[in-house]
């Protein structure tokens, strides 16, 4: 009796573990989804060309850290015109509470390239974090006026 009941609960945990889908998962918004073409590229970088979407605010803001470890380049999805000499930048990356983003800028007189970086916080290299994707949004200040050029991945 104990055999069959062992049994019965090993199928429950088995089946329990399956990959069934969950109405809480979460989504990127369809504005921003809309506007990612993950078929042009910059032919001199091989990464994607973002697309410029309003300026509404999207995801988790998150603040420069130049101190981040463990950091990895990441193109970011779409960007957005912001106040002053600005622009923000849209990208998938780690709970805030944990990674971070830092991101350098060169400006010629017709392109913007944003070299987007995302790593672990110093303070969270020695914790256990958790692996859920979230949407951000890093805040890129330019010498300039942004004018007509364009913004890509570097």
């Amino acid at each position: 009796m104990r055999v069959i009941a062992l049994a019965v609960l090993a199928c429950l945990a088995l089946a329990g573990c399956g990959s069934g889908s969950s109405i809480d998962e979460p989504t990127i918004p369809p504005e921003i989804a809309s506007a990612v073409d993950p078929s042009p590229t910059n032919p001199s970088s091989g990464m994607p060309i973002p697309s410029e979407v309003p300026g509404d605010e999207f995801g988790t803001v998150f603040e420069s850290r130049p101190d981040i470890v463990r950091a990895n380049p990441t193109p970011f999805e779409s960007w957005s015109r912001a106040d002053g000499n600005k622009v923000a930048i849209h990208f998938v990356t780690g709970t805030p509470e944990c990674y971070g983003a830092d991101a350098t800028v060169t400006e010629t007189d017709t392109t913007v390239t944003i070299s987007l970086r995302t790593g672990t916080l110093p303070e969270a290299a020695d914790k256990m974090c958790i692996l859920v994707a979230v949407f951000g949004t890093l805040e890129v200040p330019l010498q300039a006026p942004l004018g007509d050029r364009r913004v890509i991945n570097g």
